[in-house]
């Protein structure tokens, strides 16, 4: 109960004393934005970290030195807890924005943080919003900017097999950017929350980076069937590290 709510205390309170930093990085990023973005990233990740140290999350991360420092990627991982998102950007070595779903643009405070970390909203429903969407990624990537993606596109539950099928529009990101793809395999996040809702408990949690994959690497079936590929590959690390 107390790590719950020390732990959402901290989260609003960031996001409302925040306001200024904002600011002042919007007024910075008009003489050097790459420099504004960078200290954007670092300040969220210590608020993350803060959160995550809050909460009792102990991390073991495998493959660390498959985040890049030099290129765009584009990171597919498993989803089953906004945690996930806590946990990897904290991980992040370059300019990086996630794609969430548009519901989440609604909210105060929240939304222009995400704007700020070049996060894309994907509409579900408005299949022009979400192409707009895609091709805004595929500029972003262009630009040096990573792009994480959850191709399950929702969180699982319980029930659900280790890992729900992948979206092979997800993965257009990487085929219009021609940029590699960085499998994430996310293991134990559900028990920090949403497995006791509404609680927080400390708890182990398992990240695995896979080696970066090279799309021009790959013959032309397993492009045509890429997110079946990724599937099988993220799969693989989820099942080796569910006992870790």
């Amino acid at each position: 109960m107390i790590r719950t709510f020390f732990g959402f205390l901290f989260a609003i309170l960031f996001l409302v004393l925040a306001i200024p930093v904002l600011f002042i990085e919007w007024l910075r990023a008009k003489h050097n934005q790459e420099a504004s973005d960078l200290r954007c990233l670092h300040f969220v990740q210590w608020a993350f970290r803060c959160i995550l140290k809050i909460c009792g999350v102990k991390q073991n991360i495998i493959g660390k030195e498959h985040i890049p420092t030099d290129e765009a990627v584009l990171f597919v991982g498993n989803h089953r807890s906004w945690f996930d998102i806590l946990i990897t950007y904290s991980h992040m070595k370059m300019r990086t924005g996630y794609v969430a779903k548009d519901s989440i643009e609604s909210v105060p405070l929240l939304k222009n943080w995400m704007y700020r970390l070049y996060c894309l909203f994907m509409s579900r429903d408005d299949m022009k919003a979400a192409l707009r969407c895609i091709l805004k990624g595929v500029d972003h990537l262009k630009h040096g900017i990573s792009i994480f993606i959850f191709p399950e596109g929702t969180r699982g539950k319980e029930g659900d097999p280790i890992l729900l099928p992948f979206h092979e529009g997800s993965f257009k990101m990487a085929e219009k950017a021609k940029c590699k793809i960085v499998p994430v395999a996310i293991t134990g996040t559900r028990e920090i929350f949403e497995a006791h809702l509404p609680y927080v408990k400390p708890c182990r949690v398992t990240v695995e980076y896979g080696e970066p994959i090279d799309l021009g690497e790959l013959d032309k079936d397993t492009k045509k069937h890429l997110g079946v590929y990724m599937h099988g590959i993220v799969e693989e690390m989820l099942i080796k590290n569910q006992n870790s």
